[in-house]
């Protein structure tokens, strides 16, 4: 594209952004860098970071300026359209996974949902498309002694069998989760570290913090289900956390967001160092 007059910032950028519309280059994929971009513009390098800017700007390009090619970002979600927590979650993480070093801190009420996205950074990781220098996961989630708010029999029994069930599941789903991290440090040599604790409360909320950029929050929703359990049918009051609606709230969408984002990472880490042991998952 070398010619008598050089292309403005704007113009790479709108060059680069119908190449994305055009389905050219898709999400996950690397750019090609700023001087391999500036060599096929005929341009300064200054001129590609400015266009790379205004890409990011639109929410486009992810892990700008961070020592390697940025890539090409998942779509966003329309402001005021939230979408379930297991169509969101996936490619959110996926973005945060881009960075260098990942920093995911989750409250949930057992980590289904978190192991099921997770498939999708893990296997950008094994196919080799993104690799991350670190990845340190924080998950709490409510403490086997508590009596649960949910879920819950509908008549009360003496030995409670769905307070067993939940533990079961929340500590195999846990274990899962615990094992395809530390295979990615095993195989790809990656510092990876989770941590669980166990919070003395029922949480009526899922949050997902990713980065210290973003938040996710959906709330529970309760319905009245029946579940076979040890050649049982128990009927009980449950959640349904996959069906949560998450509601996104980026820090660089303005100052409402950004002040959500800082205080619910404050909130966090506040209630995590109140808790002085890791939970067991046996």
């Amino acid at each position: 594209m070398n010619g008598s007059r050089r292309l403005s910032s704007q113009e790479i950028a709108d060059i680069l952004r119908e190449r994305i519309r055009a389905g050219d280059l898709k999400a996950g994929d690397r750019l090609p860098t700023q001087a391999e971009l500036a060599d096929e513009f005929g341009v300064e390098r200054g001129t590609v970071r400015q266009a790379l800017r205004a890409l990011q700007e639109d929410g486009l390009l992810t892990n700008v300026s961070k020592g390697s090619p940025p890539r090409i970002a998942e779509p966003a979600t329309p402001p005021g359209e939230p979408q379930p927590t297991m169509v969101a979650l996936g490619p959110r993480l996926s973005e945060a996974f881009s960075a260098p070093h990942v920093r995911v801190d989750v409250v949930c009420h057992t980590s289904e949902t978190l192991m099921l996205a997770l498939s999708e950074p893990l296997r950008l990781i094994h196919e080799g498309r993104i690799r991350p220098e670190s990845i340190d996961f924080r998950v709490l989630m409510p403490s086997r002694d508590i009596e649960l708010a949910f879920p819950v029999l509908v008549d009360e029994e003496e030995d409670d069998p769905v307070h067993q069930r939940w533990l079961q599941m929340r500590n195999a789903q846990a274990r899962v989760l615990q094992h395809n991290l530390h295979a990615v440090r095993s195989t790809h040599r990656i510092d990876v570290h989770i941590a669980f604790r166990a919070i003395p409360f029922t949480s009526p909320m899922k949050l997902y913090l990713l980065n210290g950029e973003e938040a996710l929050l959906g709330y529970y929703m309760l319905t009245r289900r029946e579940e076979e359990y040890e050649s049982r049918t128990l009927e009980m009051y449950d959640a349904l956390g996959s069906q949560s609606l998450l509601f996104s709230f980026l820090k660089r969408a303005g100052h409402r967001d950004a002040v959500f984002v800082e205080e619910s990472q404050k909130w966090f880490d506040a209630l995590w160092e109140t808790i002085t042991s890791d939970m067991t998952l046996s």
